[in-house]
């Protein structure tokens, strides 16, 4: 709070004893072969070292697909550089992953992520930072787990079974997604699972916008957004309403502002597989 400027009413993100690459490295693969091939996952920071929970789902839900899953072996997607005008180092830094995935998409294998803001800044801005056909290629590559999943459903190809699961959840979208992509995608693959009834938040911005909400200055002003819509209406459903957000910094936001918890989208698919 006084040497670094992050409110010290702020509750900060946890750190998880064993990193999202820790456990996947150490974990037993499946013993079958992978029917449909190889995709690579994004292990975006917030992923590895705050939420690695949410990266074991999505890989479960992948290779419940017939996917075979490896890393991404790929460093921060630049997206902090970004948002503070640090244009010079996030073009560094997007150069250096151009560099180590150019061989897997001059391969066809796709990257898929969780981490909104990371995934689109592949696709969005990358192609700015450095033009060219690779990068190019690249942000054709790279999918949010649920616009990958569409795709393979629109093909006809999608094949995952989920349980019946009756009840209700609220969708917060992040707002990164909303302005690139849409909620359509999530809220369709949430649809895939049978007698789930979920409903978008008709909200803006959760309020924490990345570092914003952390900022001394920023801290009140943060919280005042999230309660024009958002913080209203996850009080206002019942506990037994899932709460489901995909981005890291809403999450936090909704925790901090009603005592909620939520869920990523990836961890309510991988609960309601079929065994």
């Amino acid at each position: 709070d006084r040497f670094l400027g992050v409110d010290k009413r702020r509750t900060l993100a946890p750190l998880a004893a064993e990193t999202f690459e820790e456990w996947f490295r150490g974990r037993s693969r499946p013993a079958s072969p992978a029917a449909r091939g190889k995709v690579l996952f994004m292990n975006d920071t917030f992923t590895n070292y705050n939420y690695p929970e949410i990266g074991r789902a999505a890989v479960r839900v992948l290779e419940a697909a017939g996917f075979e899953v490896s890393l991404a072996e790929m460093g921060c997607c630049g997206r902090p550089q970004i948002s503070s005008g640090l244009l010079r180092e996030a073009r560094d830094m997007a150069a250096d992953n151009l560099m180590r995935l150019t061989g897997a998409i001059r391969a066809g294998l796709p990257i898929v992520g969780v981490e909104p803001s990371c995934v689109l800044t592949m696709r969005d801005e990358y192609p700015d930072l450095i033009v060219g056909d690779d990068t190019r290629r690249l942000a054709d590559s790279v999918f949010l787990l649920e616009e990958f999943l569409l795709q393979l459903k629109e093909k006809d190809v999608l094949d995952l079974r989920f349980r019946e699961r009756s009840g209700k959840a609220l969708f917060h979208g992040h707002c990164h997604q909303k302005s690139l992509v849409g909620t359509g995608p999530s809220l369709e693959v949430l649809g895939l699972i049978p007698g789930l009834e979920t409903e978008e938040i008709p909200s803006g911005c959760c309020g924490m916008a990345g570092s914003f909400g952390y900022e001394k200055e920023h801290y009140d002003i943060s919280l005042t957004i999230g309660e024009l819509k958002l913080f209203p209406a996850v009080r206002e459903s019942g506990g037994d309403v899932d709460i489901i957000a995909n981005g890291a910094s809403c999450r936090q936001q909704i925790a901090h502002g009603t005592g909620r918890g939520t869920r990523h989208i990836a961890e309510v698919l991988a609960d309601a597989l079929q065994d």
